[in-house]
Protein backbone atom coordinates (compact mmCIF):
# COMPACT_ATOMS: atom_id res chain seq x y z
CA UNK A 1 0.00 0.00 0.00
CA UNK A 2 1.11 3.44 -0.96
CA UNK A 3 0.15 6.11 1.25
CA UNK A 4 1.70 8.52 -0.45
CA UNK A 5 -0.51 8.16 -3.75
CA UNK A 6 -3.91 7.64 -1.50
CA UNK A 7 -3.39 10.45 -0.41
CA UNK A 8 -2.82 12.66 -3.93
CA UNK A 9 -5.80 10.73 -5.08
CA UNK A 10 -7.72 11.90 -2.17
CA UNK A 11 -6.53 15.68 -3.21
CA UNK A 12 -7.71 14.65 -7.17
CA UNK A 13 -11.10 13.20 -6.25
CA UNK A 14 -11.65 16.08 -3.40
CA UNK A 15 -12.31 13.24 -1.32
CA UNK A 16 -13.35 14.10 2.27
CA UNK A 17 -11.64 11.05 4.07
CA UNK A 18 -9.73 8.21 3.40
CA UNK A 19 -10.40 4.71 5.50
CA UNK A 20 -7.39 2.39 6.35
CA UNK A 21 -8.24 -0.76 7.82
CA UNK A 22 -7.71 -4.54 7.74
CA UNK A 23 -9.91 -6.77 5.96
CA UNK A 24 -11.00 -4.29 3.44
CA UNK A 25 -8.91 -2.40 0.47
CA UNK A 26 -8.30 1.57 1.04
CA UNK A 27 -11.77 3.27 0.62
CA UNK A 28 -12.41 7.09 -0.04
CA UNK A 29 -15.83 9.15 0.66
CA UNK A 30 -16.84 11.89 -1.81
CA UNK A 31 -19.85 13.73 -1.15
CA UNK A 32 -20.82 11.46 1.24
CA UNK A 33 -20.54 8.46 -0.87
CA UNK A 34 -17.99 5.78 0.26
CA UNK A 35 -15.76 3.93 -2.60
CA UNK A 36 -12.87 1.24 -2.78
CA UNK A 37 -10.32 3.24 -4.34
CA UNK A 38 -8.46 -0.30 -5.85
CA UNK A 39 -9.05 -4.52 -4.95
CA UNK A 40 -5.84 -4.42 -2.36
CA UNK A 41 -7.82 -5.75 1.00
CA UNK A 42 -5.43 -4.57 3.42
CA UNK A 43 -4.00 -6.98 6.10
CA UNK A 44 -3.20 -6.00 10.07
CA UNK A 45 0.67 -5.46 9.06
CA UNK A 46 0.00 -3.47 6.33
CA UNK A 47 -2.50 -1.10 7.97
CA UNK A 48 -0.14 -1.50 11.76
CA UNK A 49 3.07 -0.26 9.03
CA UNK A 50 1.25 2.43 7.60
CA UNK A 51 0.14 4.42 10.58
CA UNK A 52 2.92 4.29 12.73
CA UNK A 53 5.00 5.14 10.03
CA UNK A 54 2.90 8.86 10.03
CA UNK A 55 3.12 8.99 13.33
CA UNK A 56 6.28 11.25 15.45
CA UNK A 57 8.27 9.18 18.76
CA UNK A 58 5.87 10.61 21.06
CA UNK A 59 2.41 10.04 19.39
CA UNK A 60 3.56 6.27 18.99
CA UNK A 61 4.44 6.13 22.90
CA UNK A 62 0.70 8.07 23.16
CA UNK A 63 -0.94 5.23 21.13
CA UNK A 64 0.88 2.20 22.31
CA UNK A 65 -0.41 3.68 25.92
CA UNK A 66 -4.11 4.68 24.94
CA UNK A 67 -4.89 2.79 21.37
CA UNK A 68 -6.18 6.29 20.35
CA UNK A 69 -4.22 9.38 18.85
CA UNK A 70 -5.24 12.41 17.22
CA UNK A 71 -3.24 14.26 15.32
CA UNK A 72 -2.58 16.25 11.47
CA UNK A 73 0.23 15.74 9.59
CA UNK A 74 1.46 18.14 6.01
CA UNK A 75 2.39 16.30 2.60
CA UNK A 76 4.26 18.46 0.76
CA UNK A 77 2.74 19.79 -2.75
CA UNK A 78 -0.31 17.87 -1.70
CA UNK A 79 -2.15 19.29 1.18
CA UNK A 80 -3.01 18.92 5.27
CA UNK A 81 -4.48 15.59 6.33
CA UNK A 82 -5.83 14.73 10.12
CA UNK A 83 -5.47 11.77 11.22
CA UNK A 84 -7.27 9.66 13.83
CA UNK A 85 -5.47 6.71 14.62
CA UNK A 86 -7.55 3.47 16.84
CA UNK A 87 -7.50 -0.70 17.19
CA UNK A 88 -10.33 -2.21 16.22
CA UNK A 89 -10.52 -6.09 16.48
CA UNK A 90 -7.24 -6.21 17.79
CA UNK A 91 -5.56 -4.33 14.81
CA UNK A 92 -4.44 -1.26 13.55
CA UNK A 93 -6.47 1.37 11.68
CA UNK A 94 -6.73 5.08 10.73
CA UNK A 95 -9.25 7.18 9.22
CA UNK A 96 -7.32 10.43 7.31
CA UNK A 97 -9.22 13.65 6.43
CA UNK A 98 -8.31 15.90 4.16
CA UNK A 99 -8.38 19.81 5.37
CA UNK A 100 -8.89 22.57 2.81
CA UNK A 101 -5.53 24.89 3.47
CA UNK A 102 -7.00 27.81 1.49
CA UNK A 103 -9.61 29.14 3.68
CA UNK A 104 -12.93 30.01 1.70
CA UNK A 105 -15.05 33.30 1.90
CA UNK A 106 -18.38 32.46 3.28
CA UNK A 107 -19.80 33.63 -0.61
CA UNK A 108 -18.20 30.33 -1.65
CA UNK A 109 -19.66 28.34 1.05
CA UNK A 110 -22.58 30.37 0.28
CA UNK A 111 -24.01 30.85 3.59
CA UNK A 112 -26.32 33.73 4.94
CA UNK A 113 -24.97 37.10 4.82
CA UNK A 114 -26.12 37.42 8.23
CA UNK A 115 -23.11 35.51 9.45
CA UNK A 116 -20.68 37.85 9.14
CA UNK A 117 -21.57 40.49 11.38
CA UNK A 118 -21.57 36.84 13.88
CA UNK A 119 -17.64 37.62 14.23
CA UNK A 120 -17.65 41.21 14.32
CA UNK A 121 -18.36 41.46 17.88
CA UNK A 122 -16.99 43.00 20.80
CA UNK A 123 -17.72 40.17 23.23
CA UNK A 124 -20.56 37.06 23.05
CA UNK A 125 -20.30 33.02 22.29
CA UNK A 126 -21.15 31.87 19.36
CA UNK A 127 -21.39 28.59 19.01
CA UNK A 128 -21.46 26.43 15.66
CA UNK A 129 -23.35 23.18 15.97
CA UNK A 130 -23.57 20.01 13.59
CA UNK A 131 -22.51 16.08 13.01
CA UNK A 132 -19.19 15.45 12.34
CA UNK A 133 -18.50 16.16 8.72
CA UNK A 134 -21.23 18.90 8.22
CA UNK A 135 -18.75 21.99 7.76
CA UNK A 136 -18.18 23.47 10.88
CA UNK A 137 -14.66 23.80 10.88
CA UNK A 138 -14.88 25.44 7.44
CA UNK A 139 -17.45 27.71 8.42
CA UNK A 140 -15.49 28.59 11.26
CA UNK A 141 -12.45 29.05 9.03
CA UNK A 142 -14.12 31.21 6.58
CA UNK A 143 -15.47 34.09 10.21
CA UNK A 144 -12.59 33.81 11.45
CA UNK A 145 -10.80 34.98 7.88
CA UNK A 146 -13.24 37.57 7.24
CA UNK A 147 -12.56 39.23 10.89
CA UNK A 148 -8.80 39.09 10.07
CA UNK A 149 -9.45 40.55 6.94
CA UNK A 150 -11.65 43.33 7.88
CA UNK A 151 -10.32 44.61 11.21
CA UNK A 152 -6.96 44.86 13.72
CA UNK A 153 -6.45 42.44 16.90
CA UNK A 154 -5.41 39.43 18.44
CA UNK A 155 -7.31 36.45 17.39
CA UNK A 156 -5.79 33.20 19.86
CA UNK A 157 -7.05 29.65 18.31
CA UNK A 158 -6.77 26.55 20.58
CA UNK A 159 -7.66 23.64 18.41
CA UNK A 160 -7.22 19.72 18.44
CA UNK A 161 -5.54 19.26 15.69
CA UNK A 162 -4.88 22.51 13.74
CA UNK A 163 -6.72 22.64 10.42
CA UNK A 164 -6.62 25.78 8.39
CA UNK A 165 -3.42 27.67 8.56
CA UNK A 166 -4.14 30.68 8.64
CA UNK A 167 -1.76 34.00 8.13
CA UNK A 168 -1.32 37.52 9.76
CA UNK A 169 -3.28 40.40 8.10
CA UNK A 170 -4.74 42.58 10.02
CA UNK A 171 -4.89 40.60 13.04
CA UNK A 172 -2.36 38.35 14.75
CA UNK A 173 -3.49 35.15 14.51
CA UNK A 174 -2.07 32.74 17.38
CA UNK A 175 -2.55 29.03 16.59
CA UNK A 176 -1.61 26.30 19.39
CA UNK A 177 -2.48 22.73 18.67
CA UNK A 178 -3.42 20.47 21.54
CA UNK A 179 -0.93 17.62 22.46
CA UNK A 180 1.71 19.72 19.90
CA UNK A 181 1.89 23.36 21.59
CA UNK A 182 -0.34 22.58 24.71
CA UNK A 183 -1.04 19.94 27.05
CA UNK A 184 -5.08 20.05 26.86
CA UNK A 185 -7.43 22.04 26.01
CA UNK A 186 -7.84 23.24 29.78
CA UNK A 187 -4.19 24.16 30.15
CA UNK A 188 -4.50 26.40 27.38
CA UNK A 189 -7.39 28.06 27.97
CA UNK A 190 -6.45 28.85 31.67
CA UNK A 191 -3.60 31.13 30.22
CA UNK A 192 -5.14 32.84 27.45
CA UNK A 193 -6.28 35.70 29.13
CA UNK A 194 -2.58 36.58 29.92
CA UNK A 195 -1.79 36.85 26.19
CA UNK A 196 -4.30 39.87 25.38
CA UNK A 197 -6.72 37.97 22.96
CA UNK A 198 -9.48 40.20 21.25
CA UNK A 199 -11.28 36.49 19.75
CA UNK A 200 -10.67 33.60 21.29
CA UNK A 201 -11.36 30.40 18.98
CA UNK A 202 -11.84 27.26 21.07
CA UNK A 203 -12.02 23.89 18.73
CA UNK A 204 -14.54 21.85 20.54
CA UNK A 205 -16.93 22.35 23.35
CA UNK A 206 -16.19 18.80 25.05
CA UNK A 207 -16.89 19.53 28.98
CA UNK A 208 -18.12 21.57 31.42
CA UNK A 209 -15.32 23.11 32.54
CA UNK A 210 -14.22 24.29 28.87
CA UNK A 211 -18.10 25.73 28.51
CA UNK A 212 -17.09 27.47 32.08
CA UNK A 213 -14.05 29.18 30.55
CA UNK A 214 -16.24 30.39 27.14
CA UNK A 215 -18.45 31.85 29.76
CA UNK A 216 -16.26 33.27 31.95
CA UNK A 217 -14.16 35.21 28.77
CA UNK A 218 -17.41 36.60 27.53
CA UNK A 219 -18.35 37.96 30.56
CA UNK A 220 -15.08 39.52 30.99
CA UNK A 221 -15.60 40.99 27.09
CA UNK A 222 -13.86 38.90 24.56
CA UNK A 223 -15.23 37.38 21.59
CA UNK A 224 -15.36 33.11 21.57
CA UNK A 225 -16.27 31.19 19.16
CA UNK A 226 -16.56 27.45 18.90
CA UNK A 227 -17.92 24.20 17.86
CA UNK A 228 -20.26 21.78 19.17
CA UNK A 229 -21.72 18.38 18.40
CA UNK A 230 -25.48 18.74 18.13
CA UNK A 231 -27.61 18.21 15.29
CA UNK A 232 -29.87 21.17 15.93
CA UNK A 233 -29.58 24.92 18.04
CA UNK A 234 -31.83 23.76 20.83
CA UNK A 235 -29.92 20.31 20.51
CA UNK A 236 -26.75 22.11 21.41
CA UNK A 237 -28.34 24.48 24.48
CA UNK A 238 -29.75 21.33 25.88
CA UNK A 239 -25.97 19.51 25.72
CA UNK A 240 -24.45 22.86 27.58
CA UNK A 241 -27.21 22.51 29.97
CA UNK A 242 -26.68 19.00 30.68
CA UNK A 243 -23.08 19.12 30.93
CA UNK A 244 -23.65 20.43 34.42
CA UNK A 245 -25.30 18.83 37.55
CA UNK A 246 -29.19 19.74 37.74
CA UNK A 247 -28.65 22.13 40.43
CA UNK A 248 -26.25 24.64 38.51
CA UNK A 249 -28.70 24.82 35.81
CA UNK A 250 -30.48 27.83 36.61
CA UNK A 251 -27.39 29.53 37.15
CA UNK A 252 -25.84 28.22 34.14
CA UNK A 253 -29.21 29.43 31.81
CA UNK A 254 -29.03 32.42 33.13
CA UNK A 255 -25.41 32.82 32.34
CA UNK A 256 -26.04 31.59 28.70
CA UNK A 257 -29.11 34.39 28.29
CA UNK A 258 -26.56 36.80 29.31
CA UNK A 259 -23.55 36.10 27.33
CA UNK A 260 -24.84 33.70 23.80
CA UNK A 261 -25.00 35.91 20.81
CA UNK A 262 -26.11 33.17 18.85
CA UNK A 263 -26.47 29.19 17.82
CA UNK A 264 -25.95 28.16 13.98
CA UNK A 265 -26.30 24.94 13.14
CA UNK A 266 -25.04 23.36 10.01
CA UNK A 267 -25.50 20.24 7.78
CA UNK A 268 -25.08 19.39 4.21
CA UNK A 269 -26.93 17.99 1.38
CA UNK A 270 -26.60 17.06 -2.24
CA UNK A 271 -27.42 18.88 -4.76
CA UNK A 272 -30.10 18.23 -7.32
CA UNK A 273 -26.92 18.20 -10.47
CA UNK A 274 -25.05 15.64 -8.12
CA UNK A 275 -22.56 18.45 -8.33
CA UNK A 276 -21.52 18.57 -4.85
CA UNK A 277 -22.73 19.28 -1.51
CA UNK A 278 -24.83 22.79 0.06
CA UNK A 279 -24.76 24.07 3.14
CA UNK A 280 -28.10 24.36 4.92
CA UNK A 281 -27.81 26.10 8.61
CA UNK A 282 -30.52 27.14 11.27
CA UNK A 283 -29.65 30.74 13.06
CA UNK A 284 -30.93 31.41 16.56
CA UNK A 285 -29.85 34.65 17.53
CA UNK A 286 -30.20 36.02 20.99
CA UNK A 287 -32.86 39.02 20.68
CA UNK A 288 -34.51 39.83 24.38
CA UNK A 289 -37.23 37.35 23.62
CA UNK A 290 -34.41 34.39 23.03
CA UNK A 291 -32.92 35.40 26.07
CA UNK A 292 -35.78 35.74 27.87
CA UNK A 293 -36.63 31.91 27.19
CA UNK A 294 -33.11 30.49 27.72
CA UNK A 295 -33.17 32.09 31.00
CA UNK A 296 -36.66 30.61 31.82
CA UNK A 297 -35.25 27.00 30.62
CA UNK A 298 -38.38 27.33 27.93
CA UNK A 299 -36.05 25.44 24.92
CA UNK A 300 -38.66 24.00 23.56
CA UNK A 301 -40.16 27.71 22.43
CA UNK A 302 -36.86 28.41 20.25
CA UNK A 303 -38.20 26.98 17.47
CA UNK A 304 -41.02 28.59 16.87
CA UNK A 305 -39.17 31.80 17.90
CA UNK A 306 -36.88 31.08 14.72
CA UNK A 307 -39.72 30.37 12.25
CA UNK A 308 -40.94 33.92 13.32
CA UNK A 309 -38.04 35.87 13.42
CA UNK A 310 -37.39 35.90 9.35
CA UNK A 311 -36.78 39.63 9.70
CA UNK A 312 -34.31 40.13 12.69
CA UNK A 313 -32.43 37.19 10.37
CA UNK A 314 -33.32 33.96 12.17
CA UNK A 315 -34.38 30.71 10.13
CA UNK A 316 -34.43 27.20 11.09
CA UNK A 317 -33.72 23.99 9.34
CA UNK A 318 -36.96 23.36 7.41
CA UNK A 319 -37.15 27.24 5.94
CA UNK A 320 -33.42 27.10 4.63
CA UNK A 321 -34.52 23.84 2.98
CA UNK A 322 -37.87 24.97 1.24
CA UNK A 323 -36.00 27.83 0.02
CA UNK A 324 -33.05 25.19 -1.63
CA UNK A 325 -36.28 23.59 -3.01
CA UNK A 326 -37.86 26.69 -4.23
CA UNK A 327 -34.38 27.58 -6.38
CA UNK A 328 -34.34 23.69 -7.81
CA UNK A 329 -31.09 23.36 -6.36
CA UNK A 330 -32.30 20.14 -4.40
CA UNK A 331 -34.57 17.39 -4.78
CA UNK A 332 -37.73 16.90 -2.36
CA UNK A 333 -36.41 13.64 -1.19
CA UNK A 334 -33.11 15.13 0.05
CA UNK A 335 -35.50 17.63 1.48
CA UNK A 336 -37.49 15.23 3.31
CA UNK A 337 -34.15 13.24 4.29
CA UNK A 338 -32.28 16.59 6.14
CA UNK A 339 -35.96 18.35 7.54
CA UNK A 340 -36.27 18.49 11.11
CA UNK A 341 -39.65 17.75 10.90
CA UNK A 342 -41.16 16.24 7.64
CA UNK A 343 -44.59 17.36 8.23
CA UNK A 344 -43.58 21.21 8.70
CA UNK A 345 -41.77 20.98 5.39
CA UNK A 346 -44.61 19.12 3.51
CA UNK A 347 -46.79 21.94 4.64
CA UNK A 348 -44.88 24.55 3.53
CA UNK A 349 -44.90 23.20 0.22
CA UNK A 350 -48.44 22.65 -0.32
CA UNK A 351 -49.33 26.15 0.77
CA UNK A 352 -46.23 28.05 -0.54
CA UNK A 353 -44.69 25.95 -2.62
CA UNK A 354 -43.81 26.86 -6.54
CA UNK A 355 -46.47 25.35 -8.78
CA UNK A 356 -44.26 23.91 -10.93
CA UNK A 357 -42.88 22.20 -7.58
CA UNK A 358 -46.07 20.91 -6.57
CA UNK A 359 -47.65 19.70 -10.15
CA UNK A 360 -43.86 18.28 -10.42
CA UNK A 361 -44.45 16.39 -7.24
CA UNK A 362 -48.06 15.51 -7.96
CA UNK A 363 -47.29 13.52 -11.61
CA UNK A 364 -45.09 10.71 -9.72
CA UNK A 365 -46.09 7.22 -10.08
CA UNK A 366 -44.66 5.91 -6.83
CA UNK A 367 -45.44 6.94 -2.87
CA UNK A 368 -42.11 8.37 -1.46
CA UNK A 369 -41.50 6.74 2.25
CA UNK A 370 -39.49 8.12 4.84
CA UNK A 371 -37.30 5.29 6.82
CA UNK A 372 -37.78 6.15 10.04
CA UNK A 373 -41.28 8.19 9.81
CA UNK A 374 -44.06 7.36 11.00
CA UNK A 375 -47.53 6.33 8.60
CA UNK A 376 -48.96 9.45 8.53
CA UNK A 377 -45.65 11.12 7.76
CA UNK A 378 -46.07 9.39 3.97
CA UNK A 379 -46.25 11.48 0.93
CA UNK A 380 -48.53 10.52 -1.29
CA UNK A 381 -49.18 11.92 -5.01
CA UNK A 382 -52.85 11.61 -5.42
CA UNK A 383 -52.84 13.65 -2.16
CA UNK A 384 -50.71 16.01 -3.75
CA UNK A 385 -52.27 15.97 -7.44
CA UNK A 386 -55.59 17.24 -5.15
CA UNK A 387 -54.00 20.07 -3.62
CA UNK A 388 -51.98 20.57 -6.53
CA UNK A 389 -55.34 20.98 -9.02
CA UNK A 390 -57.33 24.10 -8.29
CA UNK A 391 -60.99 22.79 -7.77
CA UNK A 392 -63.39 23.62 -10.49
CA UNK A 393 -65.75 26.77 -9.13
CA UNK A 394 -69.27 25.96 -8.76
CA UNK A 395 -71.87 27.60 -11.12
CA UNK A 396 -74.18 29.90 -8.75
CA UNK A 397 -78.17 28.79 -9.29
CA UNK A 398 -80.13 31.66 -10.12
CA UNK A 399 -82.61 32.58 -7.97
CA UNK A 400 -86.29 33.59 -8.91
CA UNK A 401 -87.33 36.74 -9.49
CA UNK A 402 -89.35 38.00 -6.60
CA UNK A 403 -93.08 38.51 -7.17
CA UNK A 404 -95.77 39.02 -4.58
CA UNK A 405 -98.18 36.49 -5.44
CA UNK A 406 -95.56 33.61 -6.21
CA UNK A 407 -95.68 30.82 -4.28
CA UNK A 408 -92.48 29.44 -3.21
CA UNK A 409 -91.00 26.50 -4.45
CA UNK A 410 -91.39 23.02 -2.44
CA UNK A 411 -87.54 21.69 -1.90
CA UNK A 412 -86.75 17.94 -2.43
CA UNK A 413 -85.26 17.74 0.92
CA UNK A 414 -89.12 18.29 2.71
CA UNK A 415 -90.33 15.64 0.62
CA UNK A 416 -90.59 12.21 2.95
CA UNK A 417 -87.71 9.67 2.46
CA UNK A 418 -90.78 6.98 1.29
CA UNK A 419 -91.24 9.03 -1.51
CA UNK A 420 -89.23 9.06 -4.76
CA UNK A 421 -87.49 12.15 -5.87
CA UNK A 422 -89.21 13.52 -9.04
CA UNK A 423 -87.30 13.96 -12.28
CA UNK A 424 -86.82 17.28 -13.70
CA UNK A 425 -87.96 17.28 -17.20
CA UNK A 426 -84.57 17.64 -19.76
CA UNK A 427 -84.10 19.22 -23.06
CA UNK A 428 -83.28 15.85 -25.82
CA UNK A 429 -80.72 17.98 -27.06
CA UNK A 430 -78.27 18.53 -23.95
CA UNK A 431 -79.66 16.41 -21.68
CA UNK A 432 -79.65 18.84 -19.33
CA UNK A 433 -82.72 19.71 -16.81
CA UNK A 434 -84.53 22.83 -18.01
CA UNK A 435 -84.88 24.99 -15.25
CA UNK A 436 -88.64 26.96 -14.69
CA UNK A 437 -88.51 30.73 -14.32
CA UNK A 438 -90.33 32.44 -11.44
CA UNK A 439 -93.37 33.03 -13.49
CA UNK A 440 -93.79 29.09 -14.06
CA UNK A 441 -94.58 28.74 -10.43
CA UNK A 442 -98.02 28.41 -8.99
CA UNK A 443 -99.73 31.37 -7.45
CA UNK A 444 -99.78 31.91 -3.56
CA UNK A 445 -103.49 32.67 -2.68
CA UNK A 446 -103.85 35.30 -0.09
Amino acid sequence: MDLDNLLKMMAKERASDLFITSGRSPSIKVDGVIKSVNTEILTPEETKKATLDVMTPKQRQEFEETNECQFAIHVWGTGRFRISAFVQRNAIGMVIRRIETRIPTLEELRLPDSLRHLCMHKSGIVIFAGGTGAGKSSTLAALMGYRNRMTTGHIISIEDPIEFMHEHDGCIITQREVGVDTQSYEVALRNTLRQAPDVILIGEIRTAEIMRYAIAFSETGHLVLTTMHANTANQALERIINFFPQETHHQILMDLSQTLHAVVAQQLVMQKDGSGRRAVVEVLLNTPRCSDIIRKGELYKLKELMANSGEQGMITFDQTLFDLLQQDVISYEEALRYADSANELRLMVKLKGNPDVVNELAERAEDIYLVGDSSDNVYSPSAQRATAQPAEKAQPTPKPAFKPNAKAPVSQSSEKPSDKPKKEPTDSASKKPIKKSAADLPKLKL
